[in-house]
């Protein structure tokens, strides 16, 4: 079966506003093998007042908390928005099999802002829609679910993590020589590498592809 982890940016988000909130474990939030797989973002309820100060359109944000404070280690979730009109304030609701397994808490304070990258796994019709397209080519945002929207393809790589470069026409394999990135990343000016690469065109050989999020074009009557 085809499967890909599709790595989506979104360059709208610019400098997303970031929501002080608490997040609470709820067991009435499915936190099961989809959510586990990324193949389907997990549920967040929140208010409709931290809905409004969060500006995500496509409903996908991040939540960010502290794992370690005296660390200043920071964990990130991403969630897909569902706005409770009975819920207020600042308190928000995720699954608590989540919370207990990645934190082991049921309650923690974090940051709520619009996704600026996000990641989602896609198999079978869905994934073959993406085989044979090229980097630079676009489709459906669909597959991820965000109708009205393209995703642009932007690269990818492999299990081996060999990367795909623009300007190599396929999707086998090829060992070129290299001074800047994708594929190569120069420690000293002139510096060059032999490095095996992929084409630009995707096969069911990649296990990820990079994406961002585009508009259609406007059509003209």
């Amino acid at each position: 079966m085809v499967e890909f982890k599709v790595v989506v940016s979104d360059p709208d988000a610019g400098k997303a506003r970031v929501v002080p909130v608490i997040a609470v474990g709820s067991s009435d939030l499915k936190y099961g093998t989809e959510e586990k797989s990324g193949k389907v973002f997990p549920l967040i309820v929140v208010s409709k007042s931290v809905f409004d100060k969060l500006q995500a359109p496509y409903g996908i944000v991040t939540l960010r908390v502290w794992k370690d404070r005296s660390k200043n280690e920071k964990v990130k979730f991403t969630f897909r928005v569902k706005v409770d009109p009975n819920a207020s304030g600042n308190e928000v609701y995720v699954p608590r099999d989540l919370l207990a397994e990645k934190l082991g808490v049921n309650r923690v304070y974090g940051e709520l802002f619009r996704a600026k990258a996000f990641q989602v796994v896609v198999d079978g019709d869905r994934a073959r829609r993406l085989v044979g397209l090229k980097i630079g080519d676009t489709v459906d945002a669909s597959i991820i679910g965000i109708p009205g929207k393209l995703l642009k393809i932007t690269g990818g790589s492999d299990n081996s993590g060999f990367p795909m470069i623009p300007t190599i026409p396929g999707p086998g394999k090829k060992v070129v020589l290299l001074s800047s990135p994708p594929g190569f990343h120069p420690t000293e000016d002139g510096e060059r590498r032999r490095k095996i690469v992929r084409g630009n065109t995707i096969s069911e050989e990649l296990v990820q592809i990079n994406t961002a999020l585009v508009s259609p074009p406007i059509k003209v009557a």
